[in-house]
């Protein structure tokens, strides 16, 4: 039987219930490193494309590009995967299946659409999970607007218990770069009011993030030093996180890349609560050939490891 109750600000789900393939196993806690990544998957949805046969309206993502993602995913070796640009739990269910498959089994997970109904946020886990807790209610208002808007791919948040306490996963996707509003025409300030929105969500389940253990990882279509980022790290005086550096094997950072103009950008982070810094081991960015195929970003590892 699924059980659910309100959570702050969102809905939360216990694992097992959340997905009704994963309901016969039993949560566990477990002592060893917490491998974690963030990946945007790039339209794992119906989406108009640009095939080789011309345009398609509503047309999935092509069959090459999945099993270069589900290679891409085996050779980052992690135990939970943030994903982003998901559709719902159908494309979820058929990622987990094909993954399994070729014997890479993530029996645990949860999709989410929030205001974007085509392209949401996902956590695949390898490990079991605890509450999961939509935020689908977040508002952010931008400078200069007159109303607050939602935010569109809201904030997925996922406990995963370990020996030493949980640590909560806060998923996002921030507004894209591609804006019509004039005054806004890089949608900047649009991401800046998205941040400050999951970062003060993150604050009210955390009010003393020194003392709390979590990551914020996703897409945040924005570079290191930008506002989006600074926000995320502070509210006034008071350190929220801390962002993770991280290289692929030849010491290189970028995570996005934009074909049509050959532009190589840093897009995907992730920020560790402030007071935990020390517990991240390792961190880098994947660059196995697949990845190429597989997206038009590159997944950012990390391990955490409770010393």
């Amino acid at each position: 039987m699924n059980r659910r109750r309100p959570g702050a600000g969102g809905m939360i789900f216990w694992a097992a219930a959340a997905w009704a393939l994963c309901a016969h196993h039993a949560p566990a806690v477990l002592a060893q490193p917490l491998v974690v990544a963030t990946y945007n998957v790039r339209n794992y949805t119906s989406a108009d494309r640009l095939t080789p046969e011309g345009f398609r309206p509503d047309y999935p993502k092509p069959e090459a590009e999945k099993a270069a993602l589900r290679q891409a995913i085996k050779a980052m070796g992690a135990d939970v995967v943030a994903l982003q640009e998901m559709g719902g739990p159908g494309y979820l269910a058929e990622l987990r299946r094909d993954l399994a498959a070729e014997g890479a089994d993530y029996p645990y997970g949860q999709a989410m659409l929030a205001a974007d109904e085509n392209r949401g946020l996902a956590v695949l886990s390898r490990v079991p999970l605890g509450a999961i807790t939509l935020h689908r209610d977040l508002l952010a208002r931008r400078r200069g607007a007159e109303e607050a808007e939602p935010v569109r791919r809201g904030l997925l948040q996922v406990e995963v218990p370990r020996s030493a306490g949980s640590i909560s996963l806060f998923v996002l996707h921030l507004k894209s770069r591609l804006a019509v509003d004039k005054e806004d025409p890089r949608a900047e300030d649009q991401r800046v009011a998205e941040a400050q929105a999951v970062r003060d969500r993150v604050l009210r389940v955390f009010p003393e993030p020194a003392q709390a253990r979590f990551l914020i990882l996703g897409d945040f279509n924005d570079l290191p030093g930008s506002r989006a980022l600074e926000a995320m790290e502070s509210r006034g005086k008071l350190k929220v996180a801390a962002w993770v550096n991280a290289v692929d094997s030849r010491g290189h950072a970028w995570t996005h890349a934009y074909a049509r103009q050959g532009l190589y950008s840093r897009f995907d982070h992730v920020f560790v609560a402030e007071g935990w810094r020390h517990a991240i081991t390792r961190a880098w960015i994947e660059d196995s050939e697949a990845t190429a195929l597989a997206s038009d970003h590159r997944p950012v590892v990390v391990r955490w490891g409770d010393l």
